[in-house]
C-alpha cells in the first residue's frame, strides 16, 4: 500500500479516539456519520471506506464499533456508573446499547461487569 494509504488509516484511528473521547466527556454530542468523519479528514467517504478496507482487511465502521465497546468495557469496569449511563453517554438507548454489546462481547453489559468483578476478586488476593 502507499505510505498515504497508511497515513489516511492512521489518521482515521487517531480520530476516532479523539472523537470517541469528546463524545463521553461531552465535548461532542453525537458520533459523527462516517461521511463526516470523512469529511473531518478531507477525503471522500468512498477513499475513506476503500483506503481503510485495504489496509486493514475491514470496513471503517468495525473499528469505529470495536473503540466503542472497548470504551464501555473501560466504563463497565473503571466506573459505578449505571449501565443505562452508560448507554446514554455513548449515545444509545439502553436496550439497544445491551444488543449491540452483546453482539460483540458475547454477553450482556451487566454479565460483562459482573464477570470482570469476580476476577478482579481473584487477581487481587
Amino acid at each position: 500500500m502507499s505510505k498515504r494509504s497508511v497515513e489516511i488509516t492512521s489518521q482515521y484511528f487517531d480520530f476516532l479516539d479523539r472523537h470517541i473521547s469528546d463524545v463521553v466527556n461531552g465535548r461532542a454530542a453525537d458520533f459523527l456519520e462516517l461521511n463526516q468523519i470523512a469529511g473531518e479528514l478531507f477525503v471522500s467517504h468512498k477513499h475513506l471506506t476503500d483506503t481503510v478496507q485495504k489496509e486493514t482487511g475491514n470496513h471503517p465502521c468495525h473499528f469505529y464499533d470495536l473503540k466503542i465497546i472497548d470504551q464501555a468495557k473501560r466504563m463497565l469496569t473503571d466506573t459505578s456508573r449505571s449501565i443505562a449511563d452508560i448507554a446514554t453517554i455513548l449515545t444509545y438507548d439502553p436496550s439497544n446499547f445491551s444488543k449491540f454489546f452483546k453482539k460483540f462481547v458475547g454477553q450482556t453489559p451487566g454479565q460483562y461487569r459482573q464477570k470482570n468483578k469476580s476476577s478482579e476478586k481473584f487477581t487481587t488476593k
